[in-house]
Protein backbone atom coordinates (compact mmCIF):
# COMPACT_ATOMS: atom_id res chain seq x y z
CA UNK A 1 0.00 0.00 0.00
CA UNK A 2 1.31 3.06 -1.38
CA UNK A 3 0.27 6.68 -0.60
CA UNK A 4 -0.33 9.11 -3.72
CA UNK A 5 2.97 11.26 -4.42
CA UNK A 6 0.88 14.48 -4.69
CA UNK A 7 -0.57 13.87 -1.34
CA UNK A 8 0.37 15.22 1.67
CA UNK A 9 4.11 15.80 2.77
CA UNK A 10 4.28 16.56 -1.53
CA UNK A 11 6.02 19.95 -0.84
CA UNK A 12 8.65 17.98 1.73
CA UNK A 13 9.25 15.88 -1.11
CA UNK A 14 9.35 18.33 -3.83
CA UNK A 15 11.99 20.64 -1.40
CA UNK A 16 13.92 17.17 -0.74
CA UNK A 17 14.34 16.62 -4.86
CA UNK A 18 15.30 19.98 -5.40
CA UNK A 19 18.02 20.18 -2.84
CA UNK A 20 19.68 17.34 -4.36
CA UNK A 21 18.99 18.17 -8.18
CA UNK A 22 20.87 21.65 -6.70
CA UNK A 23 24.05 20.14 -4.89
CA UNK A 24 24.45 17.89 -8.18
CA UNK A 25 24.55 20.81 -10.53
CA UNK A 26 26.96 22.51 -8.08
CA UNK A 27 29.40 19.80 -7.73
CA UNK A 28 29.17 19.17 -11.80
CA UNK A 29 29.60 22.76 -12.36
CA UNK A 30 32.56 23.30 -10.40
CA UNK A 31 36.33 21.80 -11.02
CA UNK A 32 35.85 19.39 -8.54
CA UNK A 33 36.87 15.62 -8.53
CA UNK A 34 33.67 14.68 -10.12
CA UNK A 35 33.65 17.13 -12.95
CA UNK A 36 37.62 15.85 -13.67
CA UNK A 37 36.10 12.02 -13.54
CA UNK A 38 33.03 12.81 -15.81
CA UNK A 39 35.40 13.86 -18.50
CA UNK A 40 37.58 11.20 -18.38
CA UNK A 41 34.19 9.00 -19.32
CA UNK A 42 35.70 5.42 -19.05
CA UNK A 43 36.32 6.34 -15.04
CA UNK A 44 33.39 4.03 -13.27
CA UNK A 45 33.60 6.38 -10.00
CA UNK A 46 30.89 9.07 -11.85
CA UNK A 47 28.97 6.05 -12.70
CA UNK A 48 28.80 4.49 -9.16
CA UNK A 49 27.89 7.85 -7.68
CA UNK A 50 25.23 9.34 -9.81
CA UNK A 51 23.92 5.42 -9.66
CA UNK A 52 24.01 5.80 -5.47
CA UNK A 53 22.39 9.09 -5.69
CA UNK A 54 19.50 7.64 -7.49
CA UNK A 55 19.10 4.67 -5.36
CA UNK A 56 18.97 6.75 -2.41
CA UNK A 57 16.11 9.17 -3.97
CA UNK A 58 14.42 5.72 -5.00
CA UNK A 59 14.52 4.77 -0.90
CA UNK A 60 13.47 8.14 0.44
CA UNK A 61 10.49 8.20 -2.03
CA UNK A 62 9.67 4.57 -1.12
CA UNK A 63 9.67 5.09 2.75
CA UNK A 64 7.92 8.25 2.00
CA UNK A 65 5.49 7.00 0.13
CA UNK A 66 4.85 3.36 1.70
CA UNK A 67 2.77 2.09 4.39
CA UNK A 68 4.45 1.91 7.44
CA UNK A 69 2.31 -0.36 9.32
CA UNK A 70 -1.07 1.02 9.50
CA UNK A 71 -3.79 -1.10 11.67
CA UNK A 72 -6.69 -1.16 9.36
CA UNK A 73 -8.92 -3.65 10.40
CA UNK A 74 -11.29 -3.00 14.88
CA UNK A 75 -9.91 -6.74 15.58
CA UNK A 76 -11.44 -8.93 18.70
CA UNK A 77 -8.31 -10.72 19.23
CA UNK A 78 -6.27 -10.92 22.43
CA UNK A 79 -3.36 -13.01 24.06
CA UNK A 80 -3.68 -15.18 27.04
CA UNK A 81 -1.01 -16.13 28.72
CA UNK A 82 -2.44 -19.18 30.11
CA UNK A 83 -0.93 -22.90 28.85
CA UNK A 84 -3.50 -24.66 26.48
CA UNK A 85 -3.26 -27.71 28.70
CA UNK A 86 -4.98 -26.25 31.81
CA UNK A 87 -2.22 -25.70 33.97
CA UNK A 88 -2.09 -23.06 36.24
CA UNK A 89 0.58 -19.40 35.20
CA UNK A 90 0.85 -16.39 37.07
CA UNK A 91 2.29 -13.04 35.76
CA UNK A 92 3.88 -10.48 37.64
CA UNK A 93 2.69 -8.07 35.01
CA UNK A 94 -0.66 -9.02 34.47
CA UNK A 95 -2.10 -12.05 35.36
CA UNK A 96 -5.21 -11.87 33.31
CA UNK A 97 -5.75 -11.91 29.48
CA UNK A 98 -3.92 -8.99 27.51
CA UNK A 99 -6.11 -7.23 25.56
CA UNK A 100 -5.66 -4.88 22.91
CA UNK A 101 -6.87 -1.19 24.10
CA UNK A 102 -8.68 0.78 21.85
CA UNK A 103 -8.14 3.97 20.27
CA UNK A 104 -9.48 6.72 21.17
CA UNK A 105 -9.10 8.79 18.02
CA UNK A 106 -9.98 6.05 14.95
CA UNK A 107 -11.61 3.33 17.70
CA UNK A 108 -9.70 0.91 16.09
CA UNK A 109 -8.35 -2.05 19.29
CA UNK A 110 -4.53 -1.36 19.00
CA UNK A 111 -2.20 -4.58 18.93
CA UNK A 112 0.70 -3.95 21.55
CA UNK A 113 3.34 -1.33 20.84
CA UNK A 114 0.84 0.31 18.58
CA UNK A 115 0.34 3.84 18.89
CA UNK A 116 -1.93 6.54 16.60
CA UNK A 117 0.16 9.01 14.89
CA UNK A 118 -2.08 12.64 14.98
CA UNK A 119 0.02 13.37 11.71
CA UNK A 120 -1.24 10.57 9.91
CA UNK A 121 -4.69 10.30 12.11
CA UNK A 122 -3.85 6.37 11.90
CA UNK A 123 -3.18 3.85 14.29
CA UNK A 124 0.31 2.59 13.41
CA UNK A 125 1.99 -0.98 14.26
CA UNK A 126 5.64 -0.71 16.73
CA UNK A 127 4.90 2.89 16.10
CA UNK A 128 8.68 4.44 15.92
CA UNK A 129 8.28 8.25 15.20
CA UNK A 130 6.48 10.41 12.65
CA UNK A 131 9.28 12.08 10.66
CA UNK A 132 8.63 15.26 9.09
CA UNK A 133 11.65 14.81 6.50
CA UNK A 134 9.49 11.90 4.96
CA UNK A 135 6.07 13.26 5.75
CA UNK A 136 5.24 9.72 6.47
CA UNK A 137 5.63 7.40 10.10
CA UNK A 138 7.95 5.25 10.73
CA UNK A 139 6.73 1.98 11.53
CA UNK A 140 6.71 -1.73 11.40
CA UNK A 141 6.50 -2.03 7.66
CA UNK A 142 8.89 0.69 6.73
CA UNK A 143 11.23 1.03 9.19
CA UNK A 144 14.09 -1.25 8.04
CA UNK A 145 13.62 0.19 4.85
CA UNK A 146 14.07 3.73 6.54
CA UNK A 147 17.53 2.47 8.13
CA UNK A 148 18.73 1.43 4.44
CA UNK A 149 17.53 4.76 3.33
CA UNK A 150 19.53 6.13 6.12
CA UNK A 151 22.84 4.13 5.43
CA UNK A 152 22.91 5.02 1.50
CA UNK A 153 22.25 8.70 2.22
CA UNK A 154 25.10 8.56 4.52
CA UNK A 155 27.58 7.44 2.09
CA UNK A 156 26.08 9.52 -0.46
CA UNK A 157 26.70 12.60 1.61
CA UNK A 158 30.59 11.07 2.98
CA UNK A 159 30.78 11.33 -1.07
CA UNK A 160 29.63 14.49 -1.87
CA UNK A 161 31.34 15.90 0.74
CA UNK A 162 34.67 14.87 -0.32
CA UNK A 163 33.88 15.87 -4.07
CA UNK A 164 32.89 19.76 -2.15
CA UNK A 165 35.74 20.03 -0.59
CA UNK A 166 38.11 19.03 -3.34
CA UNK A 167 36.34 22.46 -6.09
CA UNK A 168 37.76 24.76 -3.24
CA UNK A 169 40.37 26.59 -4.45
CA UNK A 170 43.17 29.24 -3.64
CA UNK A 171 42.41 33.32 -4.83
CA UNK A 172 44.62 36.30 -3.80
CA UNK A 173 42.11 37.53 -1.45
CA UNK A 174 39.44 36.50 0.69
CA UNK A 175 36.02 38.79 -1.36
CA UNK A 176 37.43 36.86 -4.95
CA UNK A 177 37.31 33.31 -2.78
CA UNK A 178 33.95 34.03 -1.64
CA UNK A 179 32.77 35.43 -4.80
CA UNK A 180 34.20 32.22 -6.78
CA UNK A 181 33.10 29.57 -4.36
CA UNK A 182 29.74 30.88 -2.96
CA UNK A 183 27.39 28.79 -4.30
CA UNK A 184 29.82 25.53 -4.02
CA UNK A 185 29.90 26.88 -0.40
CA UNK A 186 26.38 26.79 -0.21
CA UNK A 187 26.34 23.42 -0.63
CA UNK A 188 29.56 22.49 1.46
CA UNK A 189 27.37 24.07 4.47
CA UNK A 190 24.27 22.18 3.31
CA UNK A 191 26.26 18.77 2.73
CA UNK A 192 27.48 19.29 6.31
CA UNK A 193 24.67 19.47 8.20
CA UNK A 194 22.71 16.61 6.54
CA UNK A 195 26.00 14.70 7.48
CA UNK A 196 25.80 15.13 10.83
CA UNK A 197 22.02 14.79 10.76
CA UNK A 198 21.86 11.77 9.32
CA UNK A 199 25.12 10.08 11.07
CA UNK A 200 23.21 10.97 14.51
CA UNK A 201 19.84 9.07 13.64
CA UNK A 202 21.44 6.31 11.95
CA UNK A 203 23.93 5.66 15.05
CA UNK A 204 20.55 6.11 17.58
CA UNK A 205 18.42 4.28 15.85
CA UNK A 206 20.78 1.40 15.38
CA UNK A 207 21.13 1.22 18.99
CA UNK A 208 17.61 1.33 19.52
CA UNK A 209 17.17 -1.52 17.51
CA UNK A 210 19.92 -3.22 19.00
CA UNK A 211 17.98 -2.95 22.07
CA UNK A 212 14.39 -3.82 20.51
CA UNK A 213 13.31 -0.41 21.67
CA UNK A 214 11.07 1.94 19.69
CA UNK A 215 11.90 5.73 19.64
CA UNK A 216 8.45 6.25 20.56
CA UNK A 217 8.99 4.15 23.73
CA UNK A 218 12.59 5.34 24.63
CA UNK A 219 11.28 8.69 25.10
CA UNK A 220 7.90 7.82 26.56
CA UNK A 221 8.24 5.33 28.78
CA UNK A 222 7.09 6.23 32.03
CA UNK A 223 4.04 7.03 29.99
CA UNK A 224 3.24 3.60 28.10
CA UNK A 225 0.70 1.25 29.79
CA UNK A 226 2.36 -1.63 29.19
CA UNK A 227 6.39 -0.25 30.51
CA UNK A 228 5.15 1.62 33.63
CA UNK A 229 5.22 -1.35 35.60
CA UNK A 230 8.65 -2.13 34.31
CA UNK A 231 11.35 -1.03 35.65
CA UNK A 232 13.15 1.95 33.83
CA UNK A 233 16.33 -0.38 32.69
CA UNK A 234 14.02 -3.39 32.10
CA UNK A 235 12.90 -4.13 28.71
CA UNK A 236 10.17 -7.12 28.08
CA UNK A 237 11.08 -7.05 23.98
CA UNK A 238 14.83 -6.94 24.50
CA UNK A 239 15.77 -10.91 23.83
CA UNK A 240 19.63 -9.63 23.35
CA UNK A 241 21.70 -8.01 20.71
CA UNK A 242 22.11 -10.43 18.16
CA UNK A 243 18.64 -11.76 18.20
CA UNK A 244 17.26 -8.57 17.89
CA UNK A 245 19.33 -7.10 14.80
CA UNK A 246 18.28 -10.69 13.35
CA UNK A 247 14.57 -10.39 13.97
CA UNK A 248 14.49 -6.91 13.19
CA UNK A 249 16.20 -7.51 9.81
CA UNK A 250 15.16 -10.86 9.01
CA UNK A 251 11.65 -11.26 10.44
CA UNK A 252 8.75 -10.82 7.47
CA UNK A 253 4.97 -10.10 8.61
CA UNK A 254 3.59 -8.94 11.83
CA UNK A 255 4.67 -10.25 15.39
CA UNK A 256 2.47 -10.80 18.30
CA UNK A 257 4.65 -8.82 20.97
CA UNK A 258 2.40 -10.42 23.23
CA UNK A 259 4.17 -13.77 23.24
CA UNK A 260 7.92 -11.92 23.28
CA UNK A 261 6.15 -9.63 26.22
CA UNK A 262 5.43 -12.39 28.74
CA UNK A 263 8.19 -15.31 27.89
CA UNK A 264 9.86 -14.23 31.08
CA UNK A 265 7.11 -13.27 33.28
CA UNK A 266 4.88 -16.83 33.31
CA UNK A 267 5.69 -18.74 35.90
CA UNK A 268 4.36 -22.64 36.05
CA UNK A 269 2.73 -23.26 39.99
Amino acid sequence: MFHSTWGPGCGIRALHTGLTCGVLLVLLLRDTDLFSQENAWIHPKPLLFFLLVGCSTALYYGVSLMDPGYVLTDCDEKYDPRPANGGQEMTSLNPGAVRMRRCGYCLLKQPMRARHCKSCQRCVRRYDHHCPWISNCVGEKNHRVFILYLALQLMVLLWAFHIAWSGFHAEETWTEWLYANIFLLAAFIVIGIFTMVVSLLLVSHLYLISCNVTTWEFMSHHRISYLKQCDSDTNPFDRGILRNLWSFFCTCGNVVWERIYFRDTLHIV
